[in-house]
């Protein structure tokens, strides 16, 4: 190429051109309602393990959902993956949630409900859950 043809190079030019990005907005907050739902539809799915909820129950729940999770009530059924439907929520009083959520694995749908309480660290905690079918027995229901 003749010097006539050649292109020249600034230093501006020579930089990495970054495409102009649209501003980014805040990351929508979840309700803690479908925070739970996923974890426990992980735990009752077989997708994670029952101690992934260490920290997020309180009283009996976690005995519940040991006892719910070990006949695998949600597992994947003909090749269909359990997902949250929809959820639904009432608030008894300040700081506490009573919630439901529909699961549906193909043609089947199944109920979940559990109660969530709010404790003195401002963090969330669920302390009942129950699916449709028998309840977990407890030593001191005589």
């Amino acid at each position: 190429m003749s010097a006539a043809g050649a292109i020249a190079v600034t230093a501006t030019d020579a930089e990495p051109r970054v495409p102009a990005q649209a501003p980014r907005r805040p990351a929508a907050r979840l309700r803690p309602t479908d925070v739970f739902a996923d974890r426990l539809l992980a735990v009752l799915s077989g997708q994670r393990p029952v101690h992934f909820m260490l920290g997020l129950t309180a009283g009996r729940a976690y005995d519940e959902l040991a006892w719910l999770a070990e006949s695998g009530p949600l597992r994947t059924i003909r090749g269909s993956r359990p997902v949250i439907r929809d959820i639904g929520y009432e608030s008894p009083r300040p700081g506490a949630i009573e919630a439901f959520a529909r699961i549906g694995a193909g043609d089947r749908l199944r109920a979940m409900a559990f109660r969530l309480e709010l404790g003195r660290d401002r963090r969330w905690r669920c302390t009942a859950v129950e699916l449709g079918g028998p309840r977990s027995p407890h030593p001191d229901d005589d």
